[in-house]
């Protein structure tokens, strides 16, 4: 008789159900929008919850009774205390089954890592870094951005971009060429108008504006170039910080690198693994190729002492051919 698992990835900006067998074989799917309860709340939160389950659970054809774990990667469940809310979230779905919540970095650490232990640096609208050792005694930083000395994700970057066309703007900075890039993003008339709007909020330059940053560096830009090295080294400060939490200085362990700002390549990935082995040589730096709901499926498996590297691959491979077929 086959023992089905459910993972979920409740995101900022998108939420993911998945169903496998113990094999590892992706048999249903559920998409939906923002399950973070920081932006949506706790209703919603349980909305989208029961959304994703319910379309995973009619693509797997089966019943919720036929679970045997469940693992939740939760987007802004940064504290202990707010488990009992989060619990609530999840109560309606009526799973009658070992049940795993996790913030949702350990999931994408669990699907990129090999052997499910490890860091996870997390690089999307924002960033966040969480860690596991090999006896999941956890590390973390607040995930709260640049009041706690955090900020290098998409939308940190862009607003170190303001910042440094303002520089330009009033002759305290060098000239870059992301003044006339923001200019033709906002249609602005001229760079004393783009920075009045900006002051007036009239014009606003946020997150999608980051892969311009990257463009303009790669074409030459000195300023640009600079801003992405900041922000390379800012994550790896994350992870160096999650590394001296778990002493994993002298240890063999993967970095999983979750999030598309990490789309830009060696001119972010490099100053970050430089400051990473700095302080833990034998690291190595690994990009997150399946969706993170992967790592919650794999999370289930543990809570029933399922093997998750006997299923690691297949899950891997069958979960982005369904993702494919129904995206």
């Amino acid at each position: 008789m086959n023992r089905y698992f459910l993972g979920v990835d409740l995101g900022g900006t998108k939420s993911h159900a998945l169903i496998s067998d113990e094999s590892g074989r992706a048999l249903g799917l559920g998409i939906c929008g923002p399950g973070n309860h920081e932006s949506v709340g706790y209703e919603e939160m349980a909305h989208v919850l029961a959304e994703v389950t319910n379309q995973a659970l009619t693509g797997a054809g089966i019943e919720r009774k036929d679970l045997c774990a469940a693992g939740f990667g939760i987007a802004g469940y940064d504290w202990d205390s707010e488990l009992q809310a989060m619990q609530a979230s999840i109560d309606p779905l009526g799973l009658n089954c070992p049940q795993a919540l996790v913030n949702d970095a350990l999931i994408g650490l669990v699907a990129g890592a090999e052997d499910g232990w490890g860091i996870a640096v997390v690089a999307g609208t924002g960033c966040n870094c969480w860690g596991w050792d090999d006896q999941h005694r956890t590390g973390r930083v607040t995930g709260h951005g640049p009041d706690m000395a955090e900020g290098a994700g998409a939308g940190d970057l862009v607003a170190m971009a303001v910042q440094a066309v303002s520089l330009a703007w009033s002759r305290r900075g060098k000239a870059t060429a992301l003044s006339q890039a923001m200019i033709e993003r906002v249609g602005a008339r001229d760079l004393d108008d783009l920075i009045e709007g900006l002051c007036t909020f009239r014009y606003f330059v946020d997150a999608p504006f980051a892969p311009r940053i990257f463009e303009l560096a790669e074409a030459g830009d000195e300023v640009a170039n600079d801003l992405i090295r900041q922000a390379g080294e800012a994550l790896g400060s994350l992870a160096v910080g999650v590394i001296r939490q778990l002493e994993l200085e002298s240890l063999s362990f993967d970095v999983v690198l979750v999030g598309r700002l990490y789309e830009g390549g060696a001119r972010l990935v490099d100053p970050l693994r430089q400051v990473i082995q700095a302080e833990a040589p034998q690291a190595r730096l690994v990009k997150l190729v399946a969706p993170p709901v992967v790592g919650g499926v794999l999370l289930a498996m543990d809570q029933v002492g399922e093997s998750i590297t006997d299923a690691r691959e297949q899950l891997i491979g069958t979960t982005c051919a369904l993702f494919q077929n129904l995206i």
